[in-house]
C-alpha cells in the first residue's frame, strides 16, 4: 500500500465522479430543478455562469438548455476533469469571493454545497455580491447551502463502496461540530486498481452552517431579493435570489 496523504480528493476529479456516480447523484435532476426555477422567474434566460463547477456535472446539462454557460472553479483537479469531459464548455479558475469574467449571465448558480467551503459572514458577503456583480438585470441567482446550525447531526458517520472499470474506491468520514458556526468532516479513502495496487488519502473539510438569516443578509447586501424552496431538490433546498431591473437612483445595475 502505498500512502498519499498529500493528495485531496479535489486534486482528483477522476476519482471524485467515480464516488459520486456510485453514489446514485442525479446531476440531471438537479439541474433541472434549477433550470425551472430561473426560467420561472427570467423566461429569457439564455446563459449561466456555475460557480464552484467542479468537473462540471451540471454544467453538461445546463448547456442543453442555455445558449450559453460557463463554469469557475478554485481546483485544477477539478478543472482539468471539466476540460476534459466537456471540451465545449469554457471553464476557468477563480475564487468565489474574487473572480472576474469580464461580462455579465442572466443567471449564476453555485450548487453541490460549494458556498459551504466559505468561512464567516464577510466571505459569503464577499461571495453573493460577486454573483450579483455578474448578473445582467432581472438576472437569477441560485445557491446550494450546506447544512443549517439546527438540521446538522454531530458525530456522523458516512460511507460509500464504489467498484468501476476495474477500480474500487472505499470512503469513510466522520462529521463533528468544529464551532457553534462550523463543522468539520474527516473523509479517508482506499483506492484500488490493477498495476497500481492500494493507495491512501485523506481529507479534511471545515464548513460553515451558515444560518438562514446570514444568507438574507448577504443576500439583501448584495441587492437582491432572496427565497428558499424546499421540495424538488435534495439535501437543504436553495436559495435563490433576483436582481432588480432598474436600480433604485443612484445605484449600480
Amino acid at each position: 500500500m502505498s500512502d498519499e496523504e498529500s493528495t485531496g480528493i479535489y486534486d482528483a476529479g477522476d476519482i471524485y465522479d467515480a464516488i459520486y456516480d456510485g453514489r446514485g447523484k442525479d446531476y440531471r435532476a438537479e439541474s433541472e430543478a434549477v433550470t425551472r426555477h430561473i426560467r420561472d422567474r427570467h423566461p429569457g434566460a439564455a446563459s449561466l455562469l456555475d460557480v464552484g463547477c467542479g468537473t462540471g456535472g451540471h454544467l453538461r446539462h445546463f448547456a442543453e438548455d442555455f445558449t450559453h454557460v460557463e463554469g469557475v472553479d478554485l481546483t485544477e483537479g477539478m478543472l482539468a476533469v471539466a476540460r476534459r469531459a466537456l471540451p465545449h464548455i469554457p471553464v476557468h479558475y477563480g475564487d468565489m469571493r474574487s473572480f472576474e469574467r469580464g461580462r455579465r449571465y442572466d443567471a449564476v448558480v453555485s450548487l453541490f454545497c460549494a458556498i459551504g467551503n466559505l468561512l464567516g459572514q464577510d466571505e459569503l458577503d464577499s461571495a453573493i455580491a460577486e454573483f450579483e456583480r455578474h448578473l445582467e438585470p432581472g438576472g437569477v441567482v441560485v445557491v446550494e447551502p450546506w447544512w443549517f446550525p439546527e438540521n446538522f447531526t454531530p458525530d456522523h458517520v458516512g460511507s460509500s463502496l464504489t467498484t468501476g472499470d476495474g477500480r474500487t474506491i472505499a470512503r469513510v468520514s466522520h462529521s463533528v461540530r468544529e464551532s457553534d458556526s462550523a463543522s468539520r468532516m474527516d473523509i479517508h479513502y482506499l483506492v484500488a486498481e490493477p498495476g497500481k495496487g492500494v493507495r491512501h488519502f485523506s481529507d479534511t473539510h471545515v464548513n460553515s452552517l451558515y444560518s438562514y438569516e446570514q444568507f438574507g443578509r448577504a443576500f439583501s447586501r448584495a441587492g437582491l431579493s432572496m427565497e428558499h424552496v424546499a421540495g424538488d431538490y435534495p439535501g437543504n433546498g436553495l436559495f435563490i435570489g433576483v436582481k432588480p431591473r432598474v436600480a433604485p437612483a443612484g445605484e449600480r445595475t
